[in-house]
């Protein structure tokens, strides 16, 4: 079968697509025939070499989660699954293939009326987003800045949010363009990516869930109120300064707070609950999806630039 891998750490040219053996499901897994392969930042970052130290190799498969059907199980799993539509999370490796494996207890049918672009697009980035709402303690009538709203993590947040009945929703963003799109989604004030905005931009912030990271994350430090909760949910801009956490010691008097969420620390079966719940609402209507573009399977390359360059607005999707 066809899988795509890193030949060599660093900028998209060193992803190369071979022919790899077909994976045969262990016990407690099945196997799925890929119709559909979430490209996301985490992606991005593996193949830059950022996470060598944790044991990534170059000849590493990437993706982490797919959808398709279910064509084999392993020992332990009913056979009823097979032939089934589901999402699947494959860990940090082998969902860039045209079958994958995962373990059961990771795997979700598919309800009617639901892509499986759809579903890659929502599973993984949903999550993060309601359990980073959640860790910030967010409640009705606060106000909300979600800082990289452009990718499927922060699309959905800013919808959550909203939902939630937020004060105001603001986003940053490169583009007037960009602007309208998340406005359409419930974002209610755009700033740009230093933090400034119009007039009537909120003055500070109850909630931050960060995306982005970066260098100029203690500049969106200073924006929080009194008893602000920023959430840190990736780096995609890299890393912040080594001495960040010196703006939080020198508001000391504002009761700031920063915290860090993976949702590897939220239990399977809650992150399943709400991706269950998110796909139902997503299906009939709910929750919108922002599919930016659905690329062929030797197209990751292609996918990768675009995301380096920061051009795509929701997720990009791979179809073998």
């Amino acid at each position: 079968m066809k899988a795509v891998v890193i030949r060599t750490f660093g900028d998209p040219d060193g992803l190369e697509i071979v022919d790899v053996p077909v994976p045969v499901p262990a016990p407690g897994q099945v196997r799925i025939a890929t119709e559909a392969i979430g490209v996301g930042g985490v992606d991005a970052v593996i193949r830059r070499g950022t996470l060598a130290a944790y044991g990534f190799r170059e000849g590493h498969i990437l993706g982490s989660e797919v959808a398709g059907k279910v064509t084999a199980v392993g020992d332990g799993v009913d056979a009823s699954w097979i032939g089934r539509r589901v999402w699947a999370f494959t860990g940090l490796s082998g969902g860039y293939a045209e079958q994958a494996v995962a373990l059961i207890e990771d795997v979700l049918p598919l309800p009617d009326g639901l892509t499986g672009a759809d579903a890659v697009t929502l599973g993984g980035s949903g999550v993060v987003a309601h359990f980073a709402l959640d860790r910030a303690r967010f409640t009705s009538g606060e106000t909300v800045l979600v800082r990289g709203a452009a990718g499927s993590i922060g699309i959905t947040a800013v919808q959550l949010a909203a939902r939630g009945g937020a004060n105001a929703v603001a986003v940053t963003t490169s583009s007037v363009e960009r602007g309208a799109r998340l406005r359409d989604l419930g974002a209610t004030h755009v700033i740009d990516r230093s933090g400034e905005g119009g007039s009537d931009a909120p003055a500070g912030f109850d909630v931050v869930i960060d995306v982005v990271g970066g260098p100029q994350l203690p500049l969106f430090l200073d924006k929080m109120n009194s008893n602000g909760r920023y959430v840190a949910v990736g780096v995609v801009g890299g890393q912040p300064p080594a001495d960040f956490g010196m703006r939080l010691m020198d508001a000391f008097r504002r009761s700031l707070s920063f915290a860090t969420f993976s949702s590897d620390t939220v239990p399977g079966p809650d992150r399943q609950a709400v991706r269950s719940s998110h796909f139902a609402d997503a299906a009939h209507g709910g929750l919108r999806t922002v599919v930016h573009a659905v690329l062929p399977l030797d197209q990751a390359v292609l996918a990768h630039r675009e995301m380096d360059a920061g051009k795509v607005f929701g997720r990009v999707v791979l179809a073998p």
